[in-house]
């Protein structure tokens, strides 16, 4: 739960801008979207060794 303290006299606007900063260091739609779906530890580890690969193959395909 996220909590803003809001000064008097301030306006909305500058509480709304606070709490949208806050919202996306603290990361949390990414949370909620990772959960929506499980993947296995295979499957992942399969993908973090494809994507690694082709690192370094645009790596190599540069120099």
């Amino acid at each position: 739960m996220l909590i803003i303290p809001v000064k008097e006299g301030e306006s909305i606007d500058k509480a709304l801008k606070k709490f949208k900063k806050k919202f996306e260091r603290t990361q949390t739609m990414r949370q909620l979207r990772k959960r929506q779906s499980f993947t296995k530890p295979s499957v992942s580890r399969r993908k973090e060794l494809i994507r690694a690969a082709y690192k370094l193959t645009m790596q190599t395909e540069q120099e």
